[in-house]
């Protein structure tokens, strides 16, 4: 059955009037890490930009709203140290008469723009897109933790990069189907919001998320979509998590959702720089032989605002190349051996 326009266009209507039934916050912040020895900083912006804010929790008795710009600040005498060992820190503010809760995290994160492709698995046996990887992103002080998404059957988020999984055909079977059939074995299939609770143990390595194309079309594909951004932001994990997709759609699709949400694009060669820049896609993040192409790439990038990152390099001389032009990020299936670059450029 073909949908025409007009009905694809009432059935994202439709879905958008649900979001605040998913749990997505009709208000976000522009930034939620909060920077080390620095008393009284300015955290994030509320966007939009409300009529009136207030604090109504703080338990931490930590944050104050600036009512001018309509921020969130630490108090001018409180800072948080670099050994303090608290680093999540929840708090309740009335906006525009609604309240909404927001989770505010100490910026530990690394900086060494090391993505680890599916997470760390090469060299330690474990499978790709698994809890173990992730976590061997995080022991390895990635910053970055790149995984991929499908929908199941019964419409649950689950890690997994191709369509099939242990012979299963993810997008035809059910969590529990896809969980029986897994848990004997080291890395059974985890659902994306085991893998978000495992990340929020932590404030070093964020999950990078990429959203697969559905193979049963654009609509479930931006159902899955909705879904994840559902799931980030009921888990109150919009500092932790930033969104890759090849598919244009679900990137404007999670701009719409999430006005702040840092999103990199993966198709080069379908769209201009200055599309992106248009429709507020955070930055580029394209295969090598892009870069290879282009020289210019990352400059025309940079000189409009553009993050940058370059998949998938694996060789010691191409990591060290893409390391010394100063990407954003490199996604690598060798964290390990990039490390080692890193050390001995210091």
């Amino acid at each position: 059955m073909k949908i025409g326009k007009v009905n694809f266009l009432l059935i994202l209507l439709i879905c958008s009037n649900c979001l605040q039934l998913w749990g997505i916050s009709a208000y976000t912040l522009d930034n939620y890490l909060i920077p080390v020895n620095k008393p009284g900083v300015t955290i994030g912006r509320i966007y939009p930009l409300p009529s009136d804010v207030c604090l109504i929790s703080d338990t931490s008795s930590l944050f104050r709203i600036d009512t001018e710009s309509k921020s969130i600040c630490l108090k001018k005498s409180k800072v948080l140290s670099q050994g303090q060992s608290a680093y999540r820190f929840g708090i309740s503010l009335q906006i525009d008469g609604h309240i909404y809760e927001f989770e505010l995290l100490k910026d530990d994160f690394s900086r060494n723009r090391i993505v680890a492709h599916r997470g760390a698995w090469k060299h330690s046996g474990v499978l790709q897109n698994s809890i173990r990887s992730f976590q061997n992103a995080v022991s390895l002080g990635c910053q970055g933790s790149e995984l991929d998404v499908w929908l199941t059957a019964d419409n649950r988020v689950v890690l997994s990069h191709d369509p099939h999984v242990y012979g299963m055909e993810v997008e035809n079977t059910n969590l529990a189907e896809l969980f029986q059939n897994t848990v004997h074995k080291d890395d059974p299939v985890p659902s994306l919001q085991e893998l978000l609770l495992v990340a929020r143990e932590q404030n070093t390595t964020h999950p990078i998320i990429e959203i697969k194309d559905s193979q049963k079309g654009l609509l479930r594909t931006l159902q899955l979509t909705d879904s994840v951004v559902s799931i980030v932001h009921r888990m109150k994990m919009q500092g932790y998590v930033e969104y890759i997709s090849f598919n244009y759609d679900v990137l404007k699709r999670i701009r719409q959702l999430d006005p702040t949400a840092k999103i990199l694009y993966l198709m080069e060669g379908k769209k201009e720089l200055q599309d992106l820049v248009n429709d507020s896609i955070s930055g580029i993040d394209y295969s090598y032989y892009a870069y290879r192409q282009d020289k210019n790439l990352l400059q025309k990038a940079k000189e409009k605002g553009l993050l940058t990152n370059v998949w998938t390099v694996n060789n010691a001389e191409e990591l060290f190349l893409y390391y010394q032009l100063g990407l954003d990020y490199i996604t690598t299936d060798e964290p390990e051996l990039l490390l080692k670059i890193i050390k001995s450029l210091k």
